[in-house]
């Protein structure tokens, strides 16, 4: 088989869209060149799929840690394949576990567990009450309230110290305010006893803090209409602050939840009204929103009957994408800039220096994210009139469930190349 091979395709870059050919090399997984114009293609996809850099999920939950407690629910090898599964090349994994990567020691036992998987994997230490920031170089999640897990903080003061350690670091923020959230505890449903109130407050706390002390600042899984003006506000005035919003938020409201699947559906915070759904969408479609992320939250079963919080979703991100550009008619850039190129700006950030402790950093020159050369050729190819029907048997995620079970989305993952190599797709391809 020969190393350097050709691909030609409609391609989408935040710039544009265009068809062009990219020229990689199987072996070491880079691109080489970019817009060839006279070359023998090895794959060729026809104009009813878009090419876009390798997408990514900067929000998973993994939920494999050194304790395995919860590996039951999923592990580093099944979240692979769901993200394989969901036309994803990499994912950040939060630090919610029993025993959370919270320093130097905690950090690099985690990173380890990765390397099985064979798929990039970027950690997020966390931060807690009295935590300091590690010595090497990576990202950070703050819950500000009580969510999964116990690394979490009860008052602003508290949050506000810890902070100040942090000054110029990557901290992402899950905003929900712990003594709004301690005030309506015995409220009779989940969406009562998480207010929007809790995340607005939360919020305006977060950006006081990303402010105050020059932190590179996230929203997490953003779902309030009036909270996103204010992040809008401060982003006009320089601060140095993005979010996200997941699948779920853009594609489900509380009215429409029949009662039935109400503790099915729960998570933090919770599906909001479709007036918020409705924001988040029309701020998505005008490019102000950084990230499309999962929150990937794998539960089981009995544990979803229960009413415990968190919806899985990295099966199902390609299709769900295909629906927001066909169903909803987002412009495809916007797709490429907060779906692989925003990504990949942050999960390259912290590739230097983790380069050291795991080798799978080692190959993937300068990153991901763009259709360039020297980047990772890793590419997310999107068939727009092939349907996909959500069936539990079509997940790879080990805990078997999603919100999206039943829905048929427009589109379908035609293919996925990872580091040069096609891991997922029709198998005309795969003999090449």
């Amino acid at each position: 088989m020969k190393n350097i091979l050709i691909i030609d395709a409609v391609c989408v870059e935040s710039s544009g869209v265009q068809r062009k050919k990219i020229s990689f090399n199987s072996i070491t997984g880079l691109i080489e060149e970019v817009g060839l114009n006279k070359c023998e293609v090895d794959y060729f996809f026809d104009d009813d799929c878009l090419l876009f850099s390798g997408m990514g999920d900067v929000h998973i939950h993994a939920r494999e840690d050194v304790s395995q407690q919860n590996i039951y629910k999923e592990d580093f090898i099944s979240a692979s394949a769901a993200a394989i599964n969901g036309g994803l090349i990499h994912a950040c994994d939060m630090p919610n576990n029993p025993i959370p990567p919270i320093d130097n020691s905690s950090y690099l036992e985690k990173l380890k567990l990765t390397a099985k998987s064979k798929f990039p994997f970027m950690l997020y230490a966390g931060v807690g009450p009295h935590t300091k920031p590690l010595s090497i170089h990576v990202p950070y999640k703050v819950y500000m309230g009580p969510s999964i897990g116990e690394l979490f903080f009860t008052n602003f003061s508290e949050l506000r110290e810890t902070l100040s350690h942090y000054r110029g670091e990557w901290v992402s923020f899950h905003c929900e305010d712990p003594e709004i959230l301690n005030l309506n505890i015995d409220q009779p449903t989940h969406l009562l006893r998480r207010p929007i109130e809790a995340e607005i407050m939360a919020t305006k706390q977060a950006l006081d803090l990303i402010r105050e002390y020059d932190l590179k600042g996230k929203l997490c899984h953003y779902s309030a209409k009036v909270g996103l003006q204010l992040i809008k506000n401060q982003k006009s005035k320089g601060l140095n602050v993005q979010c996200e919003v997941t699948p779920q938020h853009l594609y489900f409201a509380d009215e429409f939840l029949p009662d039935k699947d109400r503790t099915q559906m729960q998570m933090n915070p919770p599906i909001r009204s479709e007036s918020d759904r409705q924001a988040l969408l029309l701020a998505f479609k005008h490019g102000e929103i950084d990230f499309l992320a999962t929150d990937h939250a794998p539960h089981t079963h009995d544990e979803k009957v229960f009413g415990t919080s968190g919806l899985a979703g990295l099966d199902t991100y390609a299709a769900f994408v295909t629906w927001l550009i066909v169903t909803e008619g987002v412009d495809p850039t916007i797709i490429a800039k907060s779906c692989s190129e925003n990504p990949g700006e942050f999960f390259n950030n912290f590739l230097p220096n983790l380069a050291q402790f795991n080798e799978i950093y080692q190959s993937l020159g300068k990153g991901f994210g763009f259709l360039k050369s020297g980047y990772s050729a890793s590419f997310t190819i999107l068939n727009m009139t092939i349907p996909t029907e959500i069936k539990s048997d079509f997940l790879k995620t080990k805990c078997g469930n999603s919100p999206f079970v039943g829905v048929t989305f427009p589109g379908s993952l035609e293919a996925l190349f990872l580091q040069g190599k096609i891991v997922s797709g029709k198998s005309k391809y795969l003999s090449v």
